[in-house]
């Protein structure tokens, strides 16, 4: 775990991390696989990345990591148009895979999601820790460390839901989504490495039990301490 003062500090250090990853990855292979989360705590993050110099993206196959079901293409809470908006428009990936949520068959999104993933085998993972500890929308009730799928639907946790009115996403409980897809844990940890950036005091719990708690899924961050090259980015804040 690596603390900073501040989530502007915080952010900085995770992007410069990163790209560093990237420009490796790119001498090394040639292309870089990547998957990014979507939520307002990859904010500082997101923004020091775009701002990264000698990065090229012209190299980077992008994924993000999950996405709500039902929500209307024009809804800015959708996670493709967060990222879009913050981070695949603004440099020139390879290419950007998105993850539709308004598919009007889910199963064959999935399937379609999981072949791209099993064609691009993620180097980089950047992402984030819930309030309840998922990563992705694998929250404790659904979250399986031995699931034998890369994608899949879930239906989503309460406190999950809370957090986006907290993350001042959703006006109210009530308007959040009930469904979503998620990246399961496995294609999260067959990255070769794995960024994890969490910042706020909403999150501190989450970060205690992530390091010091039982490695199991009723703190599915936990996992992460069974990945060789998983770095964690807190602020103050988040740890305590």
């Amino acid at each position: 775990m690596l603390v900073y003062d501040s989530r502007a500090g915080m952010g900085e250090a995770a992007a410069k991390a990163v790209a560093e990853s990237i420009r490796r990855c790119v001498k090394t292979l040639g292309r870089v696989n990547m998957v990014f989360a979507a939520a307002p705590s990859q904010n500082e993050f997101l923004a020091a990345l775009v701002r990264e110099a000698d990065v090229d993206w012209t190299k980077v196959y992008a994924f993000h990591l999950d996405e709500y079901i039902g929500l209307p293409e024009s809804a800015p809470q959708r996670f493709a148009t967060f990222l879009k908006e913050r981070l695949f428009s603004l440099v020139p990936f390879k290419e950007v895979h998105y993850l539709n949520g308004n598919a009007p068959d889910i199963e064959a999104e999935i399937k379609r999601y999981s072949r791209l993933l099993e064609t691009h085998p993620l180097d980089i993972a950047c992402i984030g820790i819930g309030e309840n500890g998922h990563i992705a929308f694998n929250d404790p009730p659904v979250a399986d460390f031995r699931d034998p799928q890369l994608v899949k639907k879930v239906e989503l946790e309460s406190r999950c839901r809370e957090q986006q009115v907290h993350d001042g996403c959703f006006a109210s409980l009530d308007q959040v989504p009930t469904h979503a897809l998620t990246l399961t844990i496995p294609a999260i940890m067959a990255a070769k490495e794995i960024h994890c950036i969490v910042p706020g005091p909403t999150k501190t719990k989450a970060v205690h039990d992530t390091l010091y708690g039982p490695v199991g899924e009723v703190c599915p961050a936990s996992i992460l301490r069974t990945h060789e090259r998983a770095v964690l980015y807190v602020d103050v804040e988040a740890a305590g």
